[in-house]
């Protein structure tokens, strides 16, 4: 997956924002989105989840995201490893998201505690709870999980020779420049 530029995003009806956990690839497919005029998806909550935190049956979330990529204008916020097969061959461009993990992981900590008092609903009803936060399956053990190998894989995506171009912002100043970009061009 070559090395992509702002030009090929702004030529591209189907891209791929990807990124480690806490590095804001929900709010960016939405800003690049509306930027681009594309339909954004955001797959936590389309794909992923059901209310009480129950992840998706495997077979249903492949076929919701296949669903989705058929369709021929979308920006999606990410893409699970259990159906990026699905997703790769059909997005046009990559956005990834490859912040230091002290940038990811205080923007996961803020929004985290902030949607823990605040009970902010999330994923189709689900609210972050203490119990959720502390447990096995929260969402900042989980960074740590993927941290690096989600890095390794912008990287190798990036460096590949051929397949996705990949746009790798290595801070949000990037982002803010690429989307500032993208909405000068469609005016």
């Amino acid at each position: 997956m070559p090395a992509a530029t702002a030009e090929d995003v702004l030529r591209a009806d189907r891209v791929l924002l990807y990124g480690v956990t806490g590095s804001g690839k929900s709010t960016a497919a939405v800003l690049l989105g509306v930027a681009l005029g594309l339909p954004s998806h955001l797959v936590d909550e389309e794909v992923g989840w059901l209310p009480g935190w129950v992840e998706r049956p495997l077979q249903e979330q492949r076929q919701i995201a296949e669903g989705i990529v058929a369709g021929e204008r979308w920006v999606l916020d990410s893409a699970y490893g259990k159906w990026a097969d699905l997703v790769l061959p059909r997005a046009q461009v990559m956005v990834a998201l490859d912040y230091p993990r002290r940038l990811s992981l205080a923007r996961l900590l803020r929004r985290t505690g902030t949607r823990w008092i605040t009970r902010q609903p999330i994923c189709n009803g689900n609210v972050e709870s203490a119990r959720q936060v502390l447990s096995r399956d929260s969402i900042i053990l989980w960074h740590f999980r993927s941290y690096r190998r989600k890095t390794e894989r912008i990287r190798v995506w990036e460096s590949a020779p051929s397949g996705l171009p990949v746009l790798r912002l290595t801070h949000p100043r990037q982002l803010e420049a690429l989307l500032a970009e993208v909405v000068a061009a469609q005016t």
